[in-house]
């Protein structure tokens, strides 16, 4: 009998092993659970970080097709300003050449046009066709002249060299054109030199310019942001499938 409670006490049943086996199941368990909560977190943050990753490549594309958009028209509005305005420099120096001939005709007084042979007036005749054409030529090019006579001052395109007392005209207003001025396109190519106007009443306000457009970009996408909650990550996915 001794030798027999002597072998079950070092030999205990499986009775006696199965709360340490449950207890071991039990942490087992623990772990398992604690190794899954733990993965969730790491997928929220990946989805969250792959999400703004791809919020933040979404606006770069935005902003970048707003630069392309914006080099095409500014490339396309240099291309035409080339083509219109290319002959600016040459058409400068050929209206010293029409000076010339206009100073010619000027130094020649009315008595002496009246009283000149047929010679001299065919060679006048000649020098006044060849400054007409020279403006028809400049004008077919997109050069016309300006003629301010009459009209009111404007700094950007006039250029004064004397003033003329004047009450019975608005002050500011061009009595005398003194050298033609010159514009191509929407440009001056050469200011009238002219007499103005003073002593008179004011004149009205100029109506204002509108000011130039201005390329505007698109702004980033405004979605709303996604949550830093793990918690309430399955919010951000599309459960209809």
């Amino acid at each position: 009998m001794m030798s027999e409670d002597k072998r079950d006490e070092n030999h205990p049943s499986e009775t006696t092993n199965a709360p340490s086996r449950e207890a071991e199941a039990r942490a087992d368990a623990r772990v398992k659970d604690g190794q899954s909560e733990k993965s969730l977190y790491d997928q929220a943050d990946e989805f969250l970080a792959l999400g703004e990753e791809n919020q933040d490549l979404k606006n770069r594309l935005l902003l970048l097709a707003a630069d392309m958009e914006n080099l095409r028209r500014r490339t396309e509005r240099e291309k035409q300003d080339s083509a219109k305005y290319a002959i600016s420099n040459f058409a400068r120096d050929v209206l010293t050449v029409g000076d010339s001939l206009t100073r010619a005709l000027q130094a020649i007084p009315a008595e002496a046009r009246e009283t000149a042979d047929e010679t001299l007036k065919s060679l006048l005749e000649g020098v006044e066709m060849t400054e007409r054409e020279m403006v028809n030529v400049l004008s077919r090019h997109g050069v016309r002249i300006d003629e301010p006579r009459g009209a009111k001052f404007d700094p950007n395109l006039h250029q004064a060299i004397f003033e003329v007392e004047d009450t019975e005209l608005p002050a500011g207003t061009v009595t005398e054109v003194v050298q033609s001025g010159y514009v191509i396109g929407d440009r001056v190519l050469r200011p009238a030199m002219v007499g103005v106007s003073k002593g008179g009443p004011k004149a009205p306000k100029p109506v204002a310019v509108d000011e130039p457009e201005v390329e505007a970009r698109p702004e980033p996408s405004k979605e709303p942001p996604i949550t830093n909650d793990p918690a309430d990550m399955g919010k951000n996915f599309d459960r209809s499938a």
